[in-house]
């Protein structure tokens, strides 16, 4: 028998909870960074993927003959795949030409069905399409199961159940937590944890530039992740203390600068980091608060997007990455 080593059977009994980067060192920024990106789906979303399918099946809604379907960008799609393989479930994910290819690739290999949908909401997202889509599948069987990531309350359990409190027992002392905003389960996880256990942690929800959130102008945003077309019925404002809207080429800045040091992150790391860095340098100029930011996936599904010249000479120019 081995000795004391972990040892699992279903992928995603593992996950990496308590590794943190001092950015101190890298971008000369009071923040520690909690990475999120070490299991085997890839992601953050490893952890709702697994409560909202558990959950599903207490109820009885999932069963062994059910399809799953979800709209995802990528992570939510890959960590639903990585469980659907593992409990023999077929599952569809409707996703938008944003999608990475390596995450599209990923999806396939582990027996998901992708299906990319080309037309634009009225934003000139993808999100509403995506859902529409997603709502005629089940409108033809009822061996459709969607789990709709964007109001499923076991979304943002699965961070107050699990995320939060592991940045509590690491951060006592905790001054300011920034969470990024795709569909709000992680950051509204994590409000209500610290708000409910009266904890004075300022919380800054991170988005992108675009994204309708939190009220913003809808424009193009090409780096998948963060932000919506749609607003997420999850958010709930009362939680969060502050909002910083992050323009897509600080986001891939700040990808390059990490790469740099030898740290390959995805871009909605890049998008929370940059909007952390610039919340800290406003607020706290020359302090060093206890400062937590939480990193989404890493980088290597974005090899064809964000680090690769061609990709962004094509959609954003002659950037300067310095």
């Amino acid at each position: 028998m081995p000795g004391n080593v972990p040892i699992i059977s279903s992928p995603q009994e593992f996950n990496v909870e308590d590794l943190y980067v001092d950015l101190r060192s890298v971008l000369d920024s009071p923040l520690y960074l909690k990475c999120e990106g070490f299991n085997f789906a890839g992601s953050v979303k490893l952890k709702a993927a697994a409560e909202m399918i558990a959950a599903a099946e207490r109820s009885g809604v999932l069963t062994p003959g059910s399809v799953l379907v979800e709209s995802s960008s990528g992570n939510l799609g890959i960590a639903l795949a990585t469980i659907s393989a593992s409990k023999g479930y077929r599952f569809v994910c409707v996703t938008d030409p944003r999608c990475n290819t390596a995450s599209q690739r990923v999806m396939r290999a582990l027996g998901a069905e992708v299906r990319v949908i080309t037309r634009k909401d009225a934003n000139g997202g993808y999100l509403e399409s995506r859902i529409n889509h997603v709502r005629e599948l089940c409108a033809s069987s009822d061996r459709y199961v969607w789990l709709n990531q964007y109001a499923n309350p076991n979304n943002w359990r699965a961070h107050h159940r699990h995320t939060a409190p592991a940045i509590d027992r690491a951060f006592p002392e905790l001054d300011v937590l920034f969470v990024g905003a795709g569909t709000t389960g992680t950051l509204m996880g994590c409000a209500r944890y610290f708000k409910e256990n009266r904890r004075p942690v300022t919380i800054v929800a991170i988005d992108a530039v675009g994204s309708v959130t939190f009220g913003g102008v809808p424009e193009r945003r090409m780096v998948p992740g963060l932000g919506t077309s749609t607003r997420p019925e999850l958010v709930d404002e009362s939680y969060i203390d502050d909002v910083v809207h992050v323009a897509e080429p600080d986001t891939i800045r700040t990808c390059h600068r990490l790469a740099a040091r030898g740290f390959l992150f995805g871009g909605s790391t890049g998008t929370v980091i940059s909007g952390a860095l610039h919340w800290l340098n406003e607020k706290y100029p020359g302090e060093e608060p206890v400062a937590v930011a939480i990193s989404p996936d890493l980088g290597e599904r974005y090899l064809d997007s964000l680090y690769q010249e061609d990709w962004l000479t094509e959609h954003f120019g002659a950037l300067d990455l310095e």
